[in-house]
């Protein structure tokens, strides 16, 4: 009868001393101040190839993986680990008698830690032309094997796959004459199984989505994927979530682009709730090529603006809706300097969050020191993921742009060249409005600006009225855009009523003509689109 010692519930003083390492990394980052802890202590150090030649050139002591199986690395390096030595030596049990006796009549030689991270192949899949040959190269196979043999028997053996528990291990060795305690062993196993599981979920993933198995590999995002791999790692947790009585963490995908990955640069910890608006907010200020100033609150721009700078965006955003502005989040699609941070420094916002930041604006806003400010590297994010009881709902991330030529005038009058290029501007902002939404906007010295925004209606007139109630700036002359059609003209009425001259909107109402006459009675230019934009949430 074996007996299987891999009781996770085993006291922590259950040390188990460290006389052999297997070092293989792609990742050598604190490699040989590590290894130089391990040596200390009289370990062994057994590595492959490339680790070998590192720990040799930094003058360390080092056997070689074919001094240990008796076996060449071979096949370029494909063969190297999988040896019943090294599987032998990692998986049996220490106080199974069978299994001492079984590795000793091998001169199967124990290793009793093994230090190993995996090929980059996310960062290869990922990388423009990459050719399919590449790709399966580096699927690694030796590794994953290594440890989750290593996990499993992590009663006996310490498997450490992050150069990031390096420190922390070495105090612990000091702190243990060259010992490892259980829960440190269990840990460092659960975190390794961790790995391999988000490495085959990423392999799976890729492998899926290309279409040529050959030449250069073509990766094509047209169709949803079979299965949803859901394989971000905690990055931390949250004060709490949308409220305080909320459990909250935020996970991240680790490529170091979008709202999750970004870069604090000061003020307090962000809030669930910041996060969501960022995103919202970094979501619609992308929209846009010129300079533009997107102010969000609760995940809805009270005003949105293009400028030919930083700082007159931002004025012409604040100036659609100040009172709205107090406390809300702001993002910008550019450096922010001195004199867009002179400017917003006046209002009491949360956060704001743009590619970067001047050392003159950060002096500048070091003076507010709850502010948070968040520097963002762009990301495509290809699909959207919606969590419902029972499952996930997965769509494509709404990415359509319109331009002028695609827009079908359906009015007698036609729209001015202001009023069409303030149509496409409301069109943009629209988006990312929760439905039902109205958004009214002009354009005014040469740039977009919203005039009011009626957001998240349970009917497409209130949203109208709503939006007209919200304006400070002058309705008259402005334009309106609804991110679905008018089901009736009401709404159409409403927002001519309000001082709205041109009206952009998708079309398809079993009503269009009666809605496409009360323009024309009104004089009102109006577009179709042809596309929709709902949002909600």
């Amino acid at each position: 009868m074996i007996e299987h010692r891999t009781d996770p519930s085993a006291p922590a003083t259950d040390l188990r001393p460290i006389r052999r390492a297997l070092l293989s990394v792609t990742d050598k980052t604190g490699l040989v101040e590590f290894a130089r802890v391990l040596s200390s202590f009289g370990v062994d150090l057994v590595s492959t190839g490339g680790t070998a030649r590192a720990l040799r050139e930094a003058g360390l002591p080092v056997r070689d993986i074919s001094d240990l199986t008796g076996f060449p690395e071979m096949l370029d390096g494909r063969v190297k680990t999988l040896h019943p030595k090294v599987h032998g030596g990692i998986l049996h049990i220490r106080n199974n008698a069978e299994h001492v006796a079984s590795v000793a009549e091998h001169e199967i030689e124990p290793i009793d830690m093994v230090v190993v991270n995996l090929y980059a192949f996310e960062k290869t899949s990922q990388r423009p032309g990459v050719a399919f040959a590449d790709v399966i190269e580096n699927i690694d196979i030796g590794g994953p094997s290594m440890v989750r043999s290593a996990a499993k028997n992590f009663a006996d053996v310490a498997i450490v796959t992050s150069a990031a528990d390096y420190s922390l291990l070495a105090e612990e060795l000091a702190g243990n004459s060259g010992s490892l305690g259980h829960s440190t062993r269990w840990r460092l196993a659960k975190a390794a199984f961790a790995v391999t599981a988000a490495y085959d979920a990423g392999i799976a993933t890729a492998l899926e989505s290309i279409e040529t198995p050959s030449g250069a590999a073509v990766f094509s995002q047209e169709n949803l994927p079979t299965t949803i791999r859901v394989i971000d790692p905690l990055s931390k947790a949250l004060r709490y979530g949308e409220n305080p009585h909320q459990k909250a963490a935020l996970y991240t995908d680790g490529s170091g682009k979008g709202v999750a990955n970004a870069k604090q640069l000061q003020g307090k910890e962000l809030s669930y709730n910041n996060i969501v608006d960022l995103d919202a907010c970094w979501e619609l200020v992308s929209e846009f090529d010129e300079p533009a100033a997107v102010i969000i609150k609760h995940t809805n721009p009270c005003g949105a603006s293009t400028g030919a700078t930083v700082v007159e965006a931002y004025r012409r955003a604040l100036e659609a809706d100040p009172v709205s502005a107090f406390g809300g989040v702001i993002g910008i699609n550019r450096e922010v300097d001195a004199s867009a941070a002179e400017e917003i420094a006046k209002l009491f916002v949360e956060a704001i969050v743009a590619p970067s930041f001047t050392p003159e604006a950060l002096e500048r806003f070091a003076t507010k020191k709850n502010l948070r400010l968040i520097e963002i590297l762009p990301a495509e994010t290809p699909r959207v993921l919606k969590q419902v009881s029972g499952g996930l709902l997965v769509q494509d991330a709404d990415r359509l742009r319109l331009s002028e030529s695609e827009l079908q005038v359906v009015s007698k009058r036609k729209p001015t060249t202001e009023e069409l290029r303030a149509l496409l501007f409301a069109w943009r902002v629209c988006k990312h409005v929760k439905s039902n939404a109205i958004v009214y906007a002009r354009f005014n010295q040469g740039h977009g600006q919203t005039v009011g925004v009626g957001a998240g209606q349970m009917s497409r007139v209130d949203a109208a009225r709503f939006g007209a109630m919200k304006a400070v700036l002058p309705l008259e002359g402005s334009v309106a855009a609804s991110d679905a059609f008018f089901p009736f003209a009401d709404g159409l009425e409403t927002v001519a009523r309000a001082g709205a001259t041109a009206v952009i909107q998708p079309g398809g109402s079993m009503r269009d003509a009666e809605v496409i006459e009360a323009a024309d009675k009104l004089g009102v230019a109006m577009v179709f689109t042809g596309v929709r934009h709902f949002r909600h949430g």
